[in-house]
């Protein structure tokens, strides 16, 4: 396509989307026509995809980062022939593929986005995929806005992608000057940007982000350039092309007033064809022939009943396994993998490890670009460092995106490190996470076991993992189904009271089942290793049982154990008489059994508290 022809195919994206945003009567028409004429020198020159196989292993990938320039992306799709005129303007309707940030609901779209910040460290995941596992020789785009560069989340993915060399990597920042509000820190400094992006290691290009022969060269450059990725710094104006809102303030996010004169004054619509390349014939679907194929049946580490074993330990034992099986299976860390024991599954397949270091947010983001490529990820870190990367999680739902994640350390029970090493709200984070799963194992059998069943679950998978050891209690071949409970104590009908535990607080429970039983006072101890889905008739029978109920969890009460149990009653069931037991107050420096003890989750906690249950049950 000559350049001619190139800046008029700029135009009927500008055109397209400003039709979209005025069919729609919101969204963010000025913000995609700055990026008109990038979007349409990529699509037509240097993309390579094949819209009717957007499976296919060879396709280049585009992350529109700024993702509320979707109007732009929408326009591009039906340039190159993806959907049609009719589609487009279905933009933002109930029921319409065209949503006002893209989301994978079309083929064509790996990972939602619209919370800024978030493109370019999924990016790096998919990058990372192509450089160092697939070995394909894929490009991966990114747009950003030059407002989202204020993101923490950006210079993390820049570090990592110069770090492993992502020379298949190329982010394009569209600098037009304008955020929300007002004006970008930097304006239209592309030195500033420029600066600090080669001090992390880019190659980088400033370019006028208008002269289409320009642009052109700087993707033709940034394709060739070796050992680094590029980024590409455009300066452009918002609302190109439209005297009325050109550079000016006061119409992010608002369609064009008058948008028949805006279109006219772009020179009206257009209906360029582009035919976008398609990738190399050489690669094809046998390229990934070995991702996600099992090597064989998981020989899951076994454990005896009465050994003394972490349950992170079990996880890096189990981790392991699962990598020998599964060729799919990745593993991701925070640099605290000798904590984590993230390290078995290194050793054995260091291929297939990624350090992400301490960037929690990059850990979660590249771990939702590897899966977007057909790998397993298992991402860990401490239970209290994941909460930094609570808003990649949340668009990782968005995405559909299957991940697994795990949290080390959690709870009081870790002891002496402080409340500052202390995940006490990782359970909340993540049962409120649309679609997720939610497992605390209490041994190291149970682990290995649910570690393996995460992989094959949908949407976000969480396992909670504890520092100290604990004593073994259920045999090797004992089975443990998401959604379901043990009951690991009952005398049936003579059972005055349930105890509800999950992880540390399990082996407490038992003990404060025997010191009961010398009481007189049987009780019923159920471990519910399963948050989320939670087990609702084992609970209900309990209830029904016993009448009263006891849970007792090493978290803080919002969120937890405990809330699981009560919504297990929230749809009509008769609801018992429900204690809750859990961290209420700030921990300190303590060991162990003196945190659980402080914090009232302990044996003796326990004991006193059903106690207390059992006589205002029976007393009038």
């Amino acid at each position: 396509m000559h350049y001619d022809e190139l800046a008029e195919l700029g135009q009927q994206l500008r055109v397209d989307a400003i039709r979209a945003a005025d069919a729609a009567g919101s969204g963010h028409p000025t913000s995609s026509m700055s990026a008109a004429d990038l979007g349409a020198v990529l699509l037509a020159h240097h993309l390579r995809f094949d819209f009717e196989h957007p499976e296919h292993p060879g396709n280049d990938r585009f992350v529109l980062s700024k993702g509320h320039a979707s109007p732009l992306l929408y326009a591009m799709y039906k340039a190159a022939g993806a959907i049609d005129d009719e589609e487009l303007l279905t933009f933002r309707e109930l029921g319409s593929r065209l949503e006002g940030h893209p989301t994978p609901r079309l083929p064509w779209v790996d990972t939602a986005t619209g919370s800024l910040g978030q493109g370019l460290p999924v990016a790096v995941g998919i990058a990372l995929a192509g450089k160092k596992l697939d070995e394909i020789p894929y490009h991966v785009y990114v747009l950003s806005g030059d407002s989202e560069m204020a993101e923490g989340s950006v210079w993390e993915a820049a570090e990592a992608a110069s770090y492993n060399g992502l020379d298949n990597l190329t982010l394009i920042v569209d600098v037009n000057r304008l955020g929300q509000r007002g004006p970008t820190r930097e304006g239209h400094d592309l030195d500033s940007y420029a600066r600090r992006l080669h001090a992390f290691g880019w190659h980088t290009i400033e370019v006028d982000g208008h002269d289409v022969e320009a642009v052109d060269r700087a993707f033709a450059e940034a394709r060739s350039t070796i050992r680094q990725p590029t980024v590409i710094l455009a300066r452009t104006l918002k609302g190109r092309g439209v005297k009325a809102v050109e550079d000016l303030e006061g119409f992010h996010g608002k369609p064009v007033k008058d948008a028949e004169s805006a279109i006219a004054e772009l020179g009206g619509p257009r209906h360029q064809h582009v035919e976008v390349r398609k990738p190399e014939q050489g690669v094809s679907q046998s390229a990934l022939d070995g991702a996600g194929k099992s090597g064989g049946e998981v020989e899951l580490p076994r454990y005896d009943v009465g050994d003394e074993v972490a349950t992170r330990t079990a996880y890096g034992h189990a981790l392991e396994a699962l990598g020998s099986a599964r060729a799919d299976v990745v593993a991701l860390d925070g640099e605290v993998g000798d904590s984590t024991r993230t390290e078995f599954f290194a050793k054995a397949h260091p291929e297939r490890y990624f350090e992400c270091y301490i960037a929690e947010q990059q850990l979660v983001a590249s771990a939702v670009g590897l899966q977007t490529r057909g790998y397993l990820p298992y991402a860990c870190s401490f239970a209290a460092f994941l909460t930094r990367a609570h808003d990649f999680l949340r668009m990782a739902t968005v995405s559909r995106a299957g991940l697994n994640m795990v949290g080390s350390h959690a709870g009081v029970a870790i002891g002496q490190d402080g409340p500052s090493q202390m995940g006490l709200e990782d359970l909340a984070m993540f049962r409120s996470l649309h679609g997720s799963t939610v497992l605390y194992p209490c041994d190291a059998n149970q682990t290995a076991h649910l570690v393996a069943s995460m992989a094959d679950l949908d949407g976000i998978r969480y396992l909670r993992t504890s520092r100290g050891d604990d004593p073994v209690i259920y045999g090797p071949d004992e089975t443990f189904p998401v959604g379901g409970s043990k009951v690991l104590r009952s005398h049936g009908d003579d059972d005055r009271a349930t105890i509800v535990a999950a992880g540390v607080t399990v082996h407490q429970a038992l003990q404060a089942a025997d010191v009961l039983e010398e009481y007189g006072i049987p009780v019923r101890v159920i471990d519910l290793y399963s948050l989320k889905p939670v087990d609702k008739d084992t609970l209900n029978d309990a209830a029904a049982a016993t009448g009263c109920l006891l849970t007792v969890e090493d978290h803080h009460p919002e969120g937890g154990l405990g809330d699981a149990v009560a919504e297990a009653f929230a749809d009509g069931r008769p609801a018992p008489r429900l204690t809750r037991l859990a961290v209420r107050s700030q921990p300190a420096s303590a060991s162990p059994e003196e945190q659980l003890r402080a914090a009232g989750i302990d044996a003796e906690a326990i004991t006193a508290a059903v106690k207390l249950l059992v006589e205002r049950v029976v007393t009038p």
